[in-house]
């Protein structure tokens, strides 16, 4: 099973940029679904963006516009660029891999440990 490890959390002020790494353990190029989930105290775990391997993409629709998933296939590892970040989007975020042909939201997968995104002035 791919071993992940996320990176690239931390506290910005609200209208900021982070951008979140997740390197896998092994190659991703055969994995279908890379994808970052979030986290909120209280709330569900919710699907934030999720991205194929051929390159289609799924984004929460609170996220639209703002986040952009991308993976290097070549280093194993994916990202997601925060950009005007907003209190609301204070969570922790995990990475998936998911070899299931979806890109909506999935309880299977690898999952990461997280990282703490916190927004806040």
């Amino acid at each position: 099973q791919v071993q992940l490890v996320e990176s690239g959390g931390g506290l910005v002020q609200p209208g900021g940029s982070l951008r979140l790494s997740c390197a896998a353990s092994e190659s991703i190029i055969s994995i279908y679904a890379m994808a970052w989930y979030r986290q909120a105290p209280g709330k569900q775990r919710e699907l934030v963006a999720a991205m194929s391997n051929g390159g289609n993409t799924n984004y929460a629709e609170s996220v639209k516009g703002r986040f952009t998933i991308s993976r290097d296939n070549a280093k194993n590892t994916v990202f997601l660029q925060m950009n005007s970040l907003k209190p609301e989007d204070t969570a922790v975020y995990y990475c998936n891999a998911n070899r299931i042909r979806t890109l909506a939201s999935s309880p299977f997968g690898s999952w990461g440990q997280g990282t703490q995104v916190t927004v806040s002035s």
